[in-house]
């Protein structure tokens, strides 16, 4: 591989990814420069490749930035921060990392349900402040057996279903179409799926349509006894809706891993205790991002090589 090939990281991702493409290609790191403008300027010419990722990817402003630009290539399954219509057009090709991630990011719904329901960093919170002492921890709600909804059926909303049903609970689901194979049942609308079941779960992917696909009614159909599971993203959820609902009690409780302004989170959750709070960790394990890694770098390998990417998305 010619190491003269610029890529241009979106944003610190992964110390391994990193040292990865700094050993094949001339890395540049976009967030270390103090000037955005004057480096595009400057650099423009010798980038050819993008590496991005849920926080940060290649939007229409940075990819007519770089007249070079052949390959995005990110390191996540969600492609929301890339332009892909953008990338379409001028003949730019696209790559994510799915199907790597989706045991953790199913694993870390499940374990948001349980903390949420058994009310597990809570109890956590109580035996460390020396509270066990003065009498036992508040009963909690039981987990098996609760009927969960799942916003999405695809890759992730599947591993949750599959785990969930070892739990004994009843699937439902709502996406756009029927999903063939499947004995689960439809809902055609999310409010309806919302009023069907004790367990919200966001799976879907962010695309215009599903922006605030969960909003005011149907956090209301969900209820004061439902919990709202998202490890999609941020977007998914009316944000400000959410947290009013939590704080007046009209929705019984949320396991969070992804928010709308991230890194930044409403102060108006921190002092509710029937609410987990996550900073988007949902594929961070040390096993799944380092098959992550290898997934972005094969990519660019593949493109740069004249070989079929891995995992092509445009």
């Amino acid at each position: 591989m010619e190491a003269a090939i610029g890529v241009l990281m979106a944003c610190p991702m992964s110390l391994y990814l990193e040292q990865e493409l700094d050993k094949r290609f001339k890395l540049f790191r976009f967030w270390a420069q103090p000037s955005r403008q004057e480096f595009l300027k400057n650099h423009a010419e010798s980038i050819r490749a993008v590496v991005g990722n849920a926080t940060a990817g290649a939007d229409a402003e940075l990819i007519d930035a770089l007249p070079k630009l052949e390959i995005v290539s990110s390191f996540s399954v969600g492609l929301d921060k890339i332009d892909l219509n953008k990338c379409k057009e001028k003949g730019i090709r696209v790559t994510n990392t799915p199907d790597v991630l989706t045991e953790d990011v199913a694993d870390l719904a499940i374990g948001l349900m349980l903390a949420v329901l058994r009310r597990i960093c809570e109890c956590d919170k109580y035996v460390r402040k020396g509270m066990w002492k003065t009498g036992n921890f508040k009963l909690t709600n039981k987990f098996s057996g609760k009927t969960v909804g799942i916003i999405g059926l695809g890759r992730i909303g599947l591993a949750v279903a599959k785990r969930a049903e070892a739990f004994d609970c009843p699937i439902r689901y709502y996406s756009r179409s029927v999903k063939p194979n499947t004995n689960y049942k439809y809902h055609s609308s999310v409010v309806d799926l919302a009023s069907n079941c004790d367990i919200l779960v966001v799976a879907c992917a962010l695309t215009p349509e599903t922006r605030h696909i969960v909003n005011r009614e149907v956090i209301d159909a969900l209820g004061p006894k439902g919990v709202l599971i998202n490890i999609g993203r941020g977007p998914h959820v009316d944000e400000p809706e959410l947290v009013s609902a939590l704080v007046e009690g009209r929705l019984g409780g949320a396991g969070l891993d992804v928010f709308e302004q991230e890194p930044e989170v409403p102060e108006q959750l921190f002092g509710l205790d029937n609410i987990v709070l996550l900073p988007h960790v949902g594929s961070a394990t040390v096993e799944t991002r380092e098959v992550m890694a290898d997934l972005v770098i094969g990519n660019l390998e593949a493109h740069f090589l004249k070989k079929p990417l891995l995992t092509p998305v445009v």
